[in-house]
């Protein structure tokens, strides 16, 4: 294998070539660098912050610490594949209307992390909640208004649901 490489990615649906990497190179900086996909940022580099969360496969990862050429023949879904019509969606509409966003570092990662809990899970408990949210570090709400508008999508949801 030379030091070089080709191979194509899926992410949100479409097939992205990816020319000249070095086998090595993280799924991050794929994304942001390579394939201008800059929702997932990169914040501590060691899986600790969250601030860097994709979907592989449906599970949540955090793409600092995953080499892209690992995740050939994968669906990677990123913050910005989402929503397929550019509107929206219900918990990226909570984080706003709730007041969840303060300097919008970590939201990304965090939209990501609560949509992955409440796919798995439509009615969480506090302790739930708070546990899938325990991998993303966020310095400026305090965590109150990220709860509550966790809470704000989960009942949206019911209503949506009636």
């Amino acid at each position: 294998m030379s030091n070089n490489e080709f191979y194509s990615l899926t992410v949100n649906g479409v097939q992205h070539p990816v020319q000249d990497a070095w086998v090595g190179e993280s799924l991050l900086y794929v994304l942001r660098e390579r394939l201008g996909l800059p929702g997932a940022k990169g914040a501590c580099e060691q899986g600790e912050c969250g601030s860097c969360t994709v979907f592989v496969n449906g599970s949540a990862v955090c793409s600092c610490l995953v080499m892209a050429a690992t995740v050939v023949d994968t669906e990677i879904a990123t913050v910005e594949g989402l929503s397929s019509d550019g509107t929206l969606t219900d918990v990226q509409q909570a984080f706003i209307d709730e007041g969840a966003v303060q300097c919008g570092f970590c939201t990304p990662g965090l939209v990501m992390a609560v949509h992955h809990l409440l796919d798995q899970n439509a009615q969480p408990s506090e302790h739930e909640i708070k546990e899938a949210l325990s991998g993303n570090i966020c310095r400026c709400t305090g965590y109150g208004r990220i709860f509550e508008a966790v809470n704000t999508a989960i009942s949206r949801r019911q209503e949506n649901a009636r």
